[in-house]
C-alpha cells in the first residue's frame, strides 16, 4: 500500500509541474498579445497553444545571426521575383552611401547588403538582416545625394527597427504556425518575401523609421531635410505617390513629423545638396 502510495503521489507532482509549467507558457503566450479569449481553459487547450507560444518566443528573441540567416533566404527568393541591376555605377553609389549611413545608424554591427532593382517605378524596401533594395527609379527622381541617401536611411530604419521581425511574428501568429524546422523554413522565407515586396509596414513603423532615418542622416553628416524635402517632391509629382511612400500613415503626416524632428533637435547637415552635379549623372538612369 505504502508503495502504491508513494506511486500516487509522485503521479499527482507530475501532473502538478505539467499544469504548472503550461500556466506558466500560457502566460507568457498572452503576454505576447496572442490572440486567443481569455477563458477557462482545459488541459486540452494549453497543450494546443503551447507549440504557438514557443515559436513566437523564437521569433521575438531571434539572434543578429539568425536574423541574417533568414534574411539570405528571403533574399534569395526576392531575386527571382525583381531583377538586381548589373550597372556597376548605380550599385556602388547605392553601396557607398548605404554604408556611410549604416556606420552611423542605430544597429551598425550587422553586415548590410546593398542593391539596385532594374526598375523605373520609384521604390525602395528592406527585410530583416541587413538587406536594402533601391530602385533604379527612385535614383533617378532624386534631387541630389541627400534625397537619395534619405531613402536608404529610412530603410536602414526598418532593419534598425526590426519591423520585419514583429510582422513576421503577427503574420506567423495569424496562419497559425506552430513549429518551425529552422529560420530557413519556407514558411517564414515566404512571409518574408510578401513583406518585402507587397505588403505596407504599420503606422508606427513608418514613423519609426523615418525618425530613425532622419537621425542617422543628421549624424552622418547629411541634409537631414532632405527627408521631407523628397516626400514632399513625391507627393506632389505628377506620376502620383510611389510604393513605399503609400502607407498608412497618410505622407503628408510624415512630413510634418520629420519637420518638428529636425525642429526640435535643431537637427542639421550640408552634405549631398549638389543638385546640378547629381541630375547630370543620374537624371537619365
Amino acid at each position: 500500500m505504502l508503495r502504491t502510495l508513494r506511486h500516487r503521489y509522485q503521479s499527482l507532482s507530475f501532473h502538478f509541474c505539467a499544469v504548472a509549467l503550461l500556466s506558466f507558457l500560457l502566460a507568457i503566450a498572452l503576454s505576447l498579445h496572442l490572440p486567443l479569449a481569455v477563458k477557462a481553459l482545459d488541459l486540452r487547450d494549453l497543450l494546443r497553444i503551447i507549440p504557438s507560444a514557443i515559436q513566437i518566443i523564437q521569433l521575438s528573441n531571434l539572434s543578429d545571426q539568425d536574423e541574417v540567416a533568414l534574411g539570405q533566404s528571403i533574399d534569395q527568393q526576392i531575386k527571382t521575383q525583381v531583377r538586381i541591376s548589373r550597372n556597376p555605377r548605380a550599385n556602388q553609389l547605392v553601396k557607398d552611401l548605404g554604408q556611410l549611413l549604416v556606420r552611423s545608424s542605430d544597429r551598425p554591427d550587422i553586415p548590410y547588403t546593398f542593391q539596385v532593382v532594374e526598375d523605373r517605378n520609384l521604390n525602395a524596401f528592406a527585410t530583416m538582416g541587413g538587406f536594402v533594395y533601391i530602385n533604379t527609379g527612385t535614383i533617378a527622381a532624386a534631387d541630389n545625394i541627400a534625397q537619395l541617401a534619405s531613402v536608404i536611411a529610412h530603410e536602414i530604419g526598418h532593419i534598425s527597427g526590426k519591423h520585419a521581425l514583429e510582422q513576421m511574428r503577427q503574420m506567423a501568429i495569424a496562419r497559425g504556425i506552430a513549429t518551425v524546422a529552422g529560420v530557413q523554413d519556407d514558411r517564414l522565407v515566404n512571409i518574408g518575401v510578401q513583406l518585402a515586396l507587397r505588403l505596407p509596414r504599420s503606422r508606427e513603423a513608418e514613423f519609426d523609421a523615418d525618425r530613425r532615418g532622419v537621425f542617422n542622416l543628421a549624424r552622418a553628416g547629411m541634409a537631414p531635410q532632405a527627408m521631407p524635402a523628397f516626400m514632399q517632391k513625391l507627393e506632389r509629382g505628377d506620376g502620383g505617390t510611389p510604393d513605399f511612400l503609400r502607407t498608412h500613415p497618410a505622407t503628408g503626416d510624415r512630413i510634418n513629423a520629420l519637420n518638428e524632428i529636425i525642429r526640435q533637435n535643431s537637427l542639421s547637415g550640408t552634405v549631398g545638396l549638389n543638385d546640378r552635379e547629381y541630375q547630370q549623372e543620374w537624371r537619365r538612369l
